[in-house]
């Protein structure tokens, strides 16, 4: 394991580069982004984890920064999401933003860039109770459509790797809903997610219909979108919210996950009858952890921030032996 201080500052999200293999970004923020300013950092790492990541860009910004995405069309190019309601557009070779694109009347707190299909596309999710898609390679300064399906926050919005233009949300209301952008006024399925907020969702890598939520009930659920009335698998463990969850790229069951119980968490919902899922539980912080990642490039490694001012990138033993399953 490594890890990099970031004095003064709480981690929200963390993500690895789609094309470079030691590269990650985090985005944290004063006060526990409840007032001040913010940052995106840039990080390189040894493939090895010789060392702590070395910082290769500071762009600092005036609100709170809640979440970051990468490019999938170019290297240096990543969208942050804001306090102030907008996103900010950022070629990390420079310390100013290409583009402020602003619709959202609240916070927005999820931002994900498409990688299937159109790759100009970019979904935010807000507290305003919607999710907006934005072309963010067109210069237009307006999103080209709107979602307002939830009866609550939408804390979290996140692209099909499989179909093309198909995102999921979670919200406050305690649903998870499957969009398609081609008609936004409705969704395509709605899943009666969990008793409590739905703070996070993510997609299998290798089906297409499975879609895993966690939830301030502590638990995470797995779902097929073609059968959503009733879950396929519940997982508890986490003493606190679920603040985020993760699919594995390399295994088809292995899941990770981040708690407000200052946990990192790992599972494999495909294990046999009888046997928990949970098979890791990871405790090297002192805080909320908000952010996790997987590398798509290197097995087994994550990457997670927290509100204990630290980034850590390690390989939790549990995974090693699955990246070949």
């Amino acid at each position: 394991m490594t890890s990099f201080h970031t004095p003064k500052l709480h981690g929200y999200s963390v993500k690895f580069s789609p094309f470079t293999p030691t590269r990650f970004a985090c985005v944290a923020c004063e006060q526990y982004g409840i007032a001040g300013n913010a940052v995106l950092l840039v990080f390189d790492f040894h493939p090895d984890l010789n060392g702590p990541p070395v910082v290769v860009q500071t762009c600092n910004w005036v609100d709170g920064l809640f979440d970051l995405a990468w490019s999938e069309i170019d290297p240096d190019i990543c969208v942050t999401a804001g306090g102030d309601g907008a996103i900010q557009i950022w070629n990390v070779l420079n310390k100013d933003p290409l583009a402020v694109l602003k619709s959202h009347e609240k916070e927005v707190y999820s931002v994900d860039w498409s990688h299937k299909g159109d790759k100009n596309l970019v979904v935010s999710a807000s507290w305003d109770g919607s999710a907006k898609i934005w072309d963010v390679v067109s210069g237009r300064n307006e999103p080209i459509s709107a979602v307002h399906g939830h009866q609550g926050v939408v804390y979290s919005g996140v692209w099909s790797p499989h179909v093309p233009g198909s995102f999921a949300t979670a919200s406050a209301d305690g649903t998870s809903k499957i969009w398609d952008v081609r008609t936004p006024s409705s969704p395509q399925c709605v899943l009666p997610a969990h008793q409590g907020e739905v703070l996070t969702c993510d997609w299998s890598k290798y089906d297409p219909g499975i879609l895993v939520t966690g939830s301030v009930d502590c638990s995470l659920k797995v779902w097929d979108i073609r059968n959503p009335k009733t879950s396929l698998c519940l997982m508890r463990g986490h003493d606190y919210a679920v603040r985020r969850v993760r699919c594995s790229p390399f295994s088809r069951g292995i899941i990770a996950s981040c708690s407000y119980d200052f946990t990192v968490r790992t599972w494999d919902y495909m294990r046999p009858q009888g046997f928990t899922p949970r098979i890791e539980v990871v405790t090297h912080h002192t805080e909320f952890v908000y952010g996790l990642d997987f590398s798509t490039f290197v097995p087994s490694l994550l990457a997670d921030c927290s509100w204990d001012e630290t980034v850590k990138l390690y390989k939790p033993q549990s995974l090693i032996s699955t990246d070949s399953l």
